[in-house]
């Protein structure tokens, strides 16, 4: 007597519901994967047009370059990203994602001290981590922001204007000396990125290749102290 005749109708119905059950878990797994090999692909597209931009900036950029430093056809870089302005425009959307998150200090304590501080080490460590992208944002300020104003007027203004709000009521509170709020945003902006636009300054003025992690740790707090003390800042009830 053959297996398959021992089967009965209760146990055919067992097999067809779990091979379904794994159409279905095959069915979902295979956009997941899809879903993280366009979002690893985009990610390594975006850090190679990152140091391509800041390079050469937008004009002396191409997507063929960007292709080539990728190690991709440049068929499939327009996949992803159909013009050199779309994945410029990319790469500068994810700068300003990264620097707002750096701002979260503001929102996450009342203490001058402890928010200021935070936020100064914060854009201290992205111009350590990703100097590249640094450059690319000054690149583009210093040709005129001719890309990004979109980016300026309608999030980052915002963003300034609603610390600009918390720095005056610090300032009224007595947790600040009487600064102008914008005008240290703006200190604390050239100051932190300074280590990544002018690193190549840094390096030959220091004497050394770059800043070890060390001493990139102890100079981040000399700019903390420095830009604390500017501000006259000091914690409630102290």
């Amino acid at each position: 007597m053959r297996d398959d005749e021992t089967s009965t109708p209760a146990a055919n119905l067992a097999l067809r519901q779990s091979g379904s059950a794994h159409e279905e878990q095959d069915s979902t797994k295979k956009p997941r994967r899809k879903a993280s090999i366009r979002a690893s692909n985009e990610t390594h597209l975006l850090a190679c047009a990152e140091a391509v931009f800041a390079e050469r900036g937008f004009e002396g950029a191409s997507t063929a370059l960007i292709a080539e430093r990728a190690g991709l056809p440049k068929a499939n870089l327009h996949y992803y990203f159909p013009t050199k302005l779309s994945l410029y425009w990319r790469v500068l959307d994810d700068l300003f994602e990264e620097w707002n998150a750096a701002a979260d200090t503001f929102d996450a304590s009342d203490d001058p001290v402890e928010a200021i501080g935070g936020y100064v080490r914060a854009k201290m460590e992205l111009s350590r981590r990703r100097p590249l992208g640094s450059k690319v944002w000054a690149n583009e300020i210093i040709s005129g922001a001719t890309h990004m104003q979109d980016i300026l007027l309608k999030r980052v203004k915002p963003w300034m204007e609603s610390r600009v709000t918390l720095i005056e009521r610090w300032v009224a509170e007595g947790l600040l000396a009487p600064v102008e709020p914008r005008t240290l945003l703006f200190m604390i902006w050239a100051t932190t990125q300074h280590y990544a636009d002018f690193e190549a300054q840094i390096r030959a003025l220091a004497g050394k290749r770059a800043l070890s992690a060390a001493s990139f740790e102890t100079t981040t707090e000399e700019v903390v102290k420095m830009i604390l003390r500017a501000s006259g800042a000091r914690s409630p009830g102290k």
